[in-house]
């Protein structure tokens, strides 16, 4: 390899790091029994969802996000097995520390992936791609987990290329064949194009990500808003953002996109308990509690709003993160119209966050035997799963 061929590598210096089948891959791992087999990871109830599918699931149809009985349908061989997150994250814990083996640019998306900036680690390795295929190796010998690695000019673009280098690949786009790569890809690949985006992309006669970059900007932002600006600069290749090395969480939270909008209170309410004690499970499961509960709720036109209140004090249980965010839920909804309250996405989260346990007067209706009570709940989820057990006013949603 020539110098300038060495120099024209390292003008792709960003590498997506993806785990494939993450979840399934941990529980074949942990049952070898299980291998070559189509292990679905997921909510097992009647109103689940997938969170991760084997390959050998996919062949059936099976995807991420899909409802479990769907998956049930298309594939009635598969092994459906409730979360397993403390196993999970053990592997997240490892995999990651690997990664900092490769650069000190290393930013988390996920438990199963990371963006990582190889240009604080030329002294390390002659080129991009051969970093790519070490820290393959290097993940496979350690945790028996299989990388797919995307290398490319910025995170937009080797985001993207790990996505198609799977399974098991490494894909590179140098800087010389961004058009080539990009041009006549479908337009949902682009970052943030959504289903009814795509409808109204269509509509446009946008088709490509290549048709995308050779129409008007201006065209764009009238039919998509401010993202249309963002879009077409996303469809030429662009994307500025720096690979940020990881922080200390701000927040902790959850959020879940409907099937169905929901308008029902009592459908709405319960999807909101859930949300919240799957964050006070998660702050509790940290060794963390927060003082500002968040709320997010995002309308049938994608429309989307955020509400937050800061406490006197921390609270990391499910009843007084409910109770907050309820309030917040219902100031927010008698300000819409009774024919416009339906929604599409509800979010919790907790933030300004210190260390557990939280303060014993954050919530002055607190009986003592709660926190006994979430005690226990914690071990069974930490044993069977996050989706093991929960309030008796979400077992209709089962």
């Amino acid at each position: 390899m020539t110098p300038s061929d060495a120099e024209r590598l390292w003008l792709s210096p960003i590498l997506h790091a993806d785990l494939d089948a993450f979840y399934a891959s941990v529980e074949t791992l942990k049952d070898p029994g299980l291998r070559g087999r189509p292990v679905i990871v997921g909510g097992t109830s009647g109103r689940g969802v997938v969170t991760s599918a084997s390959y050998e699931a996919r062949r059936f149809g099976v995807r991420s996000a899909m409802p479990t009985a769907q998956a049930r349908k298309l594939c009635p061989s598969g092994v459906f097995i409730q979360p397993s997150f403390p196993a999970y994250i053990a592997k997240s814990i490892q995999v990651k520390e690997i990664f900092e083996e490769f650069s000190v640019a290393v930013e988390p998306l996920s438990l199963d992936e990371a963006f990582l900036d190889l240009r604080t680690a030329r002294r390390l390795w002659s080129d991009p791609p051969t970093a790519a295929e070490a820290l393959k190796d290097r993940v496979m010998r350690a945790t028996g987990l299989v990388l797919s690695v995307g290398v490319a000019p910025n995170k937009f673009l080797s985001k993207l290329a790990s996505r198609m280098a799977k399974p098991d690949g490494v894909l590179v786009v140098g800087a010389d064949r961004v058009d080539e790569f990009l041009r006549p890809l479908p337009v949902g690949h682009l970052w943030g194009v959504g289903e009814q985006t795509e409808v109204v992309m269509r509509r446009l006669g946008l088709r490509t990500i290549g048709d995308v970059a050779a129409c008007p900007p201006e065209i764009l932002e009238r039919a998509l808003g401010s993202h249309g600006a963002g879009l077409a600069q996303l469809a030429l290749g662009r994307d500025d953002r720096k690979v940020v090395p990881d922080q200390v969480a701000r927040s902790v939270g959850a959020e879940e996109t409907f099937q169905r909008d929901l308008s029902e209170p009592t459908q709405i309410l319960g999807a909101l308990l859930k949300l919240s004690d799957r964050v006070a499970s998660r702050l509790r499961g940290q060794g963390i509690s927060g003082r500002t509960v968040s709320l997010k709720v995002r309308m049938p036109n994608f429309e989307t709003f955020s509400r937050s209140r800061t406490l006197k004090c921390e609270v990391d249980g499910a009843t007084g993160i409910y109770g907050v965010a309820r309030e917040l839920l219902e100031k927010f909804l008698e300000s819409k119209p009774p024919g416009n309250r339906k929604i599409r996405l509800l979010g919790v989260s907790v933030g300004n966050l210190c260390r557990w346990p939280a303060s014993d007067q954050m919530i002055l209706d607190r009986r003592p035997e709660w926190g006994a009570a979430e005690v226990a709940l914690d071990r069974v989820r930490l044993r069977f799963g996050e989706d093991a057990l929960g309030f008796g006013a979400l077992l209709e949603d089962g």
